[in-house]
This record gives C-alpha cells, structure tokens and sequence, in this order.
C-alpha cells in the first residue's frame, strides 16, 4: 500500500531535508515518526530536497506499508510525534503507480524579503532582510528574462549534481505586499541553488545596480562567477508541487498571509 503525505516545515534548525548521519534532517524526523506508528523501517521519497534552511509549506512524501492504519495516525498521530516545526497537513492513499519525485510535473518556490530599514520582531526566521530600498517592479521586469527554456549554468552551484543545466521556467513574479517583497517562480524543476542564486542577483537589480536587462546577459553568459552571491535560506519555501489530475491530490493554502495568493 502506498501512502502521500503533506508536509509542513520550518528549515532554521535541520541541515536540509535528506537524511544525514551527524546532523538533523526533516526527513529523519519524519521517518523515525512513521515507524513508531508502523512498527517497521520506513523510508519516505519526497518531491524536492530543500537545502539547509530551507522551508516548505507543500512539500509531497510518499512511503510504502503493508500495515493498516486510519488517516488520523499519519495526520494528528505523526504531528503529536513530531517537533513543532514540521507538520503533516494531509494524507491520502495512493495507487502505486504514484511517485512524491518522478509523477510531478512542476514545482513552485517563493522567497519572501522583508524589505525595512530595521530588522523585523516577528516571522524573522522565516525572512530576509534587506535594509536597503528594492524596487520590485525593476524585479519583475528582470526576471521576465528568465521565461521559458533555458541553460541555466550561470544560477547553478558549482556542485550541483545534475545531469543537464536545462531548465523550463514556466512562471516568475516579483512583487511588493507592504513591506514584503515576494518571488515567486514555478519550473519543471529546479538546480541545486538556482531560486537563491536567481533571488541574489534580482536583488542587485532592485537596488539598482544593474538594469533588469543584466538579467539576461547572465542568462546567456553561462558563468555563474558573473552572478551575485547566492540569497540566504531562510527566505526560501517549497509552496506547491503539481502532479497530473488523475491523481487528486488535496488542495492547500500556500501559508502564512505574505506567501498567500
């Protein structure tokens, strides 16, 4: 039997979401919770490995069990087990052709700014700060270079493992919400670093130290020492994964107010 989870976290305190063998990881938390449950090894796939961290409000698990359990042992039993800064918000039976990493066709990812001349009291660990004035709409406009198909080497980290730097882009936003500036980008998938290596040089051009058009000459140029450095994690979120309908998979919001539609 083949099970999907929903999962929730907030990535400050785990070095990413892969198991490691010194450091904490989400997924470690959410293995070691399911075989209390289960009474057997467990070992979750999940739809994309964040970095150190990283957060996610949709990321996708599946997992396989030959034991029965009700729905409310992997919502309300796993989150009763689990630190408070990962959550299950949803699970659903699956037929076994279901993959949380190969059935998705996309994924979306948003990095929020908090853009002040003073650090903020609140929500902190799940910001940036950039104290200096950005003009999201010189964002925008730099990131609409970013569309469609592309090689992109130039927002890659020199030891991201992929077999190919090809990408599809398939929707990039910046905008300003009060203080808050949000990114948000949907691909068919992503290289290791690319949204905050993307972000770092986004927001040189709205400080206006480049014309969004710089945007695409890094594009084109496929050297990534030309780009700015790479964002920092906390601003980063897994919002959503898309898979074929066929598989009705729930809806959920995307978060908190400042990553909502």
């Amino acid at each position: 039997m083949r099970i999907a989870l929903g999962i929730e976290y907030q990535g400050n305190q785990y070095k990413g979401w892969q198991r490691q063998r010194n450091a904490p990881s989400v997924q470690q938390h959410i293995e070691t919770s399911l075989e209390n449950i289960l009474q057997h090894p467990v070992s979750v796939t999940c739809a994309g490995r964040t970095d150190a961290g990283v957060h996610a409000t949709g990321q996708v698990v599946h997992f396989d069990t030959e034991v029965t359990r009700p729905d409310k042992a992997y919502t309300r039993g796993m989150n009763t087990l689990l630190p408070n800064d990962i959550a299950v918000t949803w699970c659903q039976s699956m037929e076994d052709d279901f993959h949380a990493r190969f059935s998705a066709f996309s994924r979306r990812y948003r990095y929020v700014i908090y853009n002040a001349a003073l650090r903020p009291g609140v929500l902190q660990p799940g910001m940036t700060h950039i104290y200096q004035p950005l003009d999201a709409q010189l964002m925008h406009e730099g990131a609409q270079y970013l569309l469609g198909e592309h090689d992109f080497t130039t927002f890659r980290a020199s030891y991201c493992q992929s077999n190919s730097p090809i990408r599809t882009v398939e929707s990039v936003s910046v905008y300003r919400n009060g203080r808050y500036v949000i990114v948000d980008i949907r691909a068919n998938a992503f290289l290791h670093h690319m949204v905050r290596n993307i972000v770092g040089s986004l927001l040189l051009v709205g400080q206006k130290e480049h014309p969004p058009q710089w945007m695409a000459d890094l594009l084109s140029a496929h050297d990534r020492t030309l780009a700015a450095a790479t964002a920092k994690p906390n601003g980063l979120y897994l919002t959503k994964v898309y898979y074929p309908e066929r598989f009705d998979l729930p809806a959920i919001p995307l978060g908190p107010l400042f990553l909502e539609d």
